[in-house]
């Protein structure tokens, strides 16, 4: 498809735009959602600027306000401004990565400069910042309550983090630097999508005898992709996970294997218009930049100052004591690998195109457990059932499906979360599947956040959990791998950790914590997936109904640890790779390629596998805000390992004591210092036993 020029595309967006903007007037919609099904392209910009000025109206009058600085009128009115900036960028940036296209991509482009121009405006505004200060210095007189003593000292360091304390040329430059990165972000993004939707990663095949030993489903699948592309007479596969996944794991197709798998691994690195490299080195500098003008020698202990772990130094450390036990696994995982490759390829050396395929012969070889004979017990519909009767369990809440709610595509659905009493805890909403216009991955987003307002009123949150899985073909539902279950638990658990939010102020609600914090909720979750009363819960055969048998459930929880050194060196070389680009405290171009090369052969990276996210894709760093944080997984984990062992020291994974503790934790947001409020939980800091045990090392 032909792109329209950036000044065509806005032309034709407002041209068209008539109507009275939704995004603005009263929301006459169910519990106060958007009206996403009246929000047109045409409405995004002139929300943007008119809620930007009017958040800029209130931050003048907290400025100009002639009273004495005080908690209330300085940092809780801060607090509450902006809401309606928030709906409308909720709303936007929700819809294009779930639903994007080159008008929506184009409006970002325009909105990402106007966006940090005046976020930078909040935090370098002198005014602002001496009402925060005289608040913060007098901070142990007034009295505070521990939840506004946190939202008033997060609020300063936010302030002296983001420049307020810089000289007045800096902090021009700084403005620039935001406004750079805000924009190479969105281009980033924006050429991972592209890269993946290209025509030249269309892979079809007409001669079905290539798919050998792929299953009838994820044939089918290939074919429905083929024929909505107009080719009838062929299968089709692209570089997603729902599509190539199952060729790694079943085709005995050697070459479409390596074929599939480089495309996914080269997106972004193909020396075209949507090549990264270029991007990463200006991000990389302009982050370097940044960290200095702050007084740091690299971005790692600038962005880590504020996290769990505090610098890069830790969280080193960390990574390498989990490293050496997972790559020695992965060694020992690979040899044996090596051994099925060479009955069928004698002499040849396995590859990291080989090693999903042998890894699933091997575990049914030693466990007897073939994926395929347990994804019809995983159909999606009774797996997200399962994951909110877990809830109701635990927390009891309940889960009440909503029809006639106001949708951006109508493959989304609405639940209506609510208390035993009926009190309502939020709104969820769910988008599962795969489409043009969404990044790759799986999400949880606040739409709308949780705060209680000067008046005493509690409002509950709006939330959504977004995934790419399986669509249902014209035989079969959706089916999910094992992987896609433990998925969608892990976004359900962020999206529990929004919905069960019970701060006061929205700044501090909700997932608004520490980055290695943030992921204990959602990982936590994962440790149900398989446990046998929950599995009795939500696996039900899609054609026969029948529970998941029980001699299947030993086979899953008996291969429990089955791979690990792959899963967790193939994370936490992405990890280290993560953290070697923001420990550079000097940058003139940086090679991606040779310097992705030289982390690995650094970390002693083994060839059968390849780095979860290399650099060219990596959007967690370079686009969704985990820079020098995507060791948070591993950090969460050992948190979330140590969590569910309190209820397995109980023998009762549903302890309702425990139970009531973790939902308190989850209320807290980040209105608390995470590690005191991890150690309320627990009675003790977290130990890594459990995190060693679970993944067999």
């Amino acid at each position: 498809m032909k792109k329209l020029s950036f000044i065509s595309i806005v032309s034709v967006i407002f041209m068209a735009c008539t109507t009275e903007n939704p995004l603005l007037t009263e929301q006459n919609t169910p519990f106060g959602v958007p009206a996403f099904d009246k929000v047109k392209n045409c409405h995004y910009l002139p929300a943007f600027k008119e809620a930007i000025a009017a958040n800029q109206a209130e931050i003048d009058a907290i400025v100009n306000n002639p009273e004495e600085p005080t908690f209330e009128n300085t940092l809780a009115a801060l607090d509450r401004s902006g809401l309606l900036l928030e709906r409308v960028a909720g709303v936007f940036y929700n819809v294009l990565e779930a639903d994007g296209n080159d008008e929506m991509d184009a409006i970002a482009n325009e909105v990402a400069p106007l966006l940090s121009d005046f976020r930078d405006g909040i935090v370098l505004n002198e005014g602002l910042f001496a009402r925060v200060k005289a608040v913060y210095d007098l901070r142990e007189q007034l009295n505070l309550t521990p939840e506004q003593m946190r939202l008033l000292t997060e609020t300063y360091k936010s302030f002296v983090n983001n420049g307020a304390n810089l000289s007045a040329e800096q902090k021009e430059r700084l403005k620039e630097i935001n406004q750079e990165l805000a924009l190479l972000s969105l281009q980033f993004g924006q050429n991972v999508v592209a890269e993946t939707n290209s025509d030249a990663v269309k892979r079809f095949i007409t001669d079905e005898a290539e798919l050998a030993g792929l299953p009838e489903s994820a044939k089918a699948a290939a074919k429905e992709l083929a024929e909505a592309e107009g080719r009838s007479d062929a299968w089709l596969f692209v570089p997603k996970r729902t599509s190539f996944t199952p060729v790694l794991q079943y085709c005995e197709n050697r070459e479409l294997r390596k074929q599939l798998l480089l495309d996914y691994t080269t997106r972004g690195n193909h020396d075209n218009a949507n090549d990264n490299k270029a991007v990463i080195n200006k991000t990389m500098k302009l982050r370097l930049e940044k960290a200095k003008m702050f007084g740091y020698d690299c971005p790692a202990d600038y962005i880590l100052a504020d996290c769990m772990a505090k610098d890069a130094k830790t969280v080193d450390a960390f990574l390498q004591s989990v490293w050496e036990p997972s790559l020695a696994a992965a060694k020992r995982e690979a040899a044996e690998l090596q051994k099925l490759l060479d009955q069928d390829f004698p002499g040849e050396k396995l590859q990291p195109w080989d090693w999903w395929f042998y890894a699933e012969k091997l575990r049914k070889a030693k466990y007897d457990l073939d994926e395929e004979e347990v994804k019809p017990y995983f159909e999606l519909g009774n797996v997200r059932r399962g994951a909110f009767e877990l809830a109701h369990k635990l927390y009891g809440i309940n889960f009440e499906p909503l029809t006639d709610m106001p949708v951006y595509n109508p493959e989304v659905e609405v639940f209506k979360v609510t208390e035993a009493n009926g009190d309502l805890v939020g709104i969820l909403y769910t988008d599962y599947f795969p489409r043009g216009g969404k990044r790759p991955g799986a999400w949880m987003n606040n739409i709308l956040p949780q705060y209680i307002d000067a008046n005493g009123v509690d409002h509950r949150p709006v939330i959504i959990n977004v995934g790419n899985f399986n669509k249902p073909t014209k035989d079969a539902p959706s089916l999910l791998s094992m992987d896609d279950v433990e998925t969608l638990f892990h976004e359900f658990g962020h999206a529990l950790h929004g919905l069960l939010s019970k701060a006061h102020y929205k700044t501090i609600a909700g997932t608004n914590t520490p980055r290695d914090f943030v992921e204990l909720p959602s990982q936590f979750m994962e440790n149900y997936c398989y446990e046998p009363e929950i599995l009795k819960t939500y696996a039900f055969h899609y054609q026969t109904g029948e529970v998941i048998p029980d001699a299947l459930v030993e086979k899953i929880n008996n291969a429990g640890k089955f791979n690990q050194g792959f899963v967790t060196t193939e994370l936490l070389s992405a990890s280290i790779l993560d953290m070697d680009y923001h420990e550079l405290t000097e940058i003139d171009t940086i090679d991606v390629n040779a310097f992705e090369a030289a982390s690995m052969e650094k970390m002693h990276m083994i060839p059968e596998i390849i780095v979860r996210y290399r650099s060219t894709f990596y959007n967690h760093i370079f686009t969704t805000g985990y820079e020098a944080g995507y060791y948070s997984y591993t950090w969460a984990a050992v948190l979330d390992a140590d969590a569910f062992a309190a209820f397995k020291e109980t023998a009762d994974i549903l302890n309702p004591e425990v139970a009531k503790r973790f939902r308190h934790l989850l209320e807290q947001g980040g209105t608390r210092d995470a590690a005191e409020l991890y150690k309320e939980f627990r009675g003790k800091d977290a130990d890594p036993k459990y995190l060693l045990e679970r993944k067999g090392f």
